[in-house]
């Protein structure tokens, strides 16, 4: 690549940088959400346990906080009544949190508020725009699955 097409691109990831958190924030973050209140951290343990029940150790390590901080998330995430702590198995002292029946319904009045919101955006669109919008989104995330193996390939290697 030439320095022209470098500083192009440069720009572009620039671009893409700011683009996304504000695009994010205008189609996730409005009136009306039923986990408006929540943050993110605790939003993405009830994501994750959708899948089913899952160890405080091991959300942790996904999630990327110490046990202290999971358990502080458990703590608040059972005091709204979307958690429970659940043993595993014969060790009393492993536990699982699992959503309930009350933290499945949140999540799913959030998956329909929000898809309304999307609708309601993409509406705006032409048939085509909306095409060409989720070709590029379809394209980035290829882009980004391709960088994952690529450094997932070279930490093994």
């Amino acid at each position: 690549m030439d320095e022209i097409d470098d500083l192009d691109l440069l720009q572009q990831a620039r671009d893409v940088t700011s683009l996304m958190p504000a695009l994010m924030r205008k189609l996730f973050v409005f009136e009306g959400d039923p986990t408006g209140d929540f943050p993110l951290s605790q939003l993405r343990v009830c994501s994750i346990l959708l899948a089913g029940p899952r160890k405080m150790s091991d959300l942790g390590r996904e999630l990327g906080v110490s046990l202290s901080a999971m358990t502080q998330i458990a703590d608040r995430l059972e005091r709204a009544r979307l958690v429970t702590r659940v043993a595993a198995g014969d060790d009393r002292r492993i536990k699982h949190l699992c959503l309930t029946e009350h933290g499945k319904r949140v999540l799913g009045q959030r998956e329909n508020v929000r898809v309304r919101r999307v609708l309601t955006v993409l509406e705006q669109l032409s048939a085509d725009a909306r095409g060409e919008v989720l070709a590029g989104l379809e394209a980035l995330m290829d882009a980004c699955s391709a960088v994952e193996e690529d450094l997932s390939a070279r930490a093994f290697a």
